[in-house]
C-alpha cells in the first residue's frame, strides 16, 4: 500500500495533473469575486447615484421655489412700492407715527420700514372702507329702518372711526400675546442660559443654544435670541445689542437681565451668579402672577354661579318636593 502511494506521488503524470488542478482552482477562486463584483464598491456606487438623484431633485425643487417666490415677491414688492408712494406723498409718518407706535410695532414683532408702511396705509384706507360698508348697509340695504338720517350718518362715522383704530387694536393685541409668550418661557430660558454659561460656553454660544431649545415653548423668544446673537456678532458695542433686546420685548424682566449682562460685560462680574438670581426672581414672578390669577377667580365666578349654577341647584333640590306636592294635590282631587 505504501509502495503504491509512493509510486503514485512520484509519477510525473500524476504530479502534472495535480498541479493543473491546483492552478485551475486558483484561477476560478480569483475570477469568481471579480465576476460577482465588490459589494462595497457596488454599495458606494448605488449610494453615489442615489445622492446625485437627490441633489438633482433638490435643485429642481429649489429652482421651482425660487421662481415661485420671484413671481409672488415681485407682486408683493409692487404692492409695497405703491403703499410706500402713497404714505410718502401724504406724509403720514409725521402725522401718525410717534415713539409709542414704533414701540408697539417692535413689541408685536414687526421690524423694518415695510410693516410701518403697511400700518400707515391701512390706517388711511380702513376708515373709508368702514364708512362705505356702513353706508351701503344703512342706506341701500335698508338697515336701521326705524332710525332717522342723522342716526344713520352717526353709525357710518362710528364705522369709519372703528376702521381708523382697527390697525392699532390689531398691533396691540399681537404685542400682548407676544409678551405673554415671552414672559412664560423667560424663566426656563434663563435656566438654560445659566446651564450653558456654567458649562463654559460664551454668551453668544449660550444665546444660540437656548434659541434652539426654547423654540418649542416660545417661537417669539427664540427669534429674539437669534437676533440678539446676530447683533452681538456684528455690532461694535455689545451694550446696544442687549438694549435692543429689552426694547423689542418691552418686558421689565428682560430689561433687568440685559442690565445685568451689560454690567457683567463692563465690570467683569460673573455672569452665572447674576443669571441664577434673576432666574429665581423670574420664576417667583411667574408663580405670583399665577397665584394672583387664581385669587381673582372667586369674584369672577360669582355672576356665572348666580346665573347658571344656583337655578340648576334649586331645581335639583326643590324638584322632588314639587313633584310630591303636585301628586298629593292630584290624589286629593281624585278622592273628592
Amino acid at each position: 500500500m505504501t509502495d503504491s502511494v509512493v509510486k503514485a506521488l512520484t509519477d510525473p503524470g500524476f504530479l502534472m495533473a495535480l498541479l493543473v488542478g491546483v492552478a485551475v482552482f486558483a484561477t476560478i477562486f480569483t475570477i469568481i469575486p471579480s465576476l460577482g463584483g465588490n459589494q462595497m464598491k457596488m454599495r458606494m456606487k448605488t449610494v453615489a447615484i442615489e445622492r446625485d438623484e437627490l441633489r438633482a431633485r433638490q435643485r429642481a425643487r429649489l429652482a421651482a421655489d425660487a421662481d415661485r417666490r420671484r413671481k409672488g415677491g415681485g407682486l408683493r414688492e409692487e404692492q409695497s412700492a405703491g403703499m410706500r408712494r402713497i404714505v410718502e406723498r401724504l406724509d403720514l409718518r409725521r402725522a401718525l407715527v410717534d415713539e409709542g407706535t414704533l414701540a408697539k410695532l417692535r413689541n408685536a414683532g414687526f421690524r423694518g420700514q415695510n410693516p410701518l408702511t403697511k400700518f400707515l396705509f391701512f390706517r388711511l384706507v380702513l376708515p373709508f372702507v368702514g364708512f362705505a360698508l356702513a353706508a351701503v348697509y344703512v342706506f341701500f340695504m335698508n338697515g336701521l329702518p326705524n332710525q332717522g338720517t342723522v342716526v344713520k350718518l352717526f353709525v357710518c362715522i362710528v364705522a369709519a372711526y372703528a376702521g381708523f383704530y382697527a390697525p392699532i387694536l390689531y398691533v396691540t393685541n399681537r404685542a400682548t400675546k407676544r409678551k405673554q409668550s415671552i414672559q412664560l418661557a423667560w424663566p426656563d430660558a434663563l435656566d438654560l442660559m445659566l446651564i450653558c454659561v456654567e458649562s463654559g460656553m460664551s454668551v453668544e454660544a449660550a444665546f444660540r443654544k437656548v434659541s434652539e431649545e426654547i423654540g418649542a415653548q416660545s417661537v417669539a423668544l427664540a427669534e429674539e435670541f437669534v437676533l440678539t446673537n446676530a447683533e452681538l456678532s456684528y455690532l461694535q458695542d455689545r451694550k446696544t445689542a442687549y438694549e435692543n433686546l429689552a426694547h423689542r420685548t418691552g418686558l421689565e424682566s428682560v430689561k433687568s437681565v440685559t442690565q445685568a449682562l451689560i454690567q457683567a460685560e463692563r465690570y467683569g462680574t460673573p455672569v452665572a451668579q447674576a443669571l441664577r438670581v434673576l432666574a429665581s426672581e423670574s420664576r417667583d414672578m411667574r408663580m405670583n402672577a399665577a397665584e394672583k390669577k387664581a385669587a381673582a377667580l372667586p369674584p369672577k365666578l360669582t355672576v356665572p354661579m348666580i346665573l347658571f349654577f344656583l337655578p340648576v341647584l334649586f331645581a335639583v333640590i326643590l324638584g322632588p318636593a314639587g313633584i310630591q306636592v303636585s301628586e298629593r294635590g292630584i290624589f286629593q282631587d281624585q278622592k273628592k
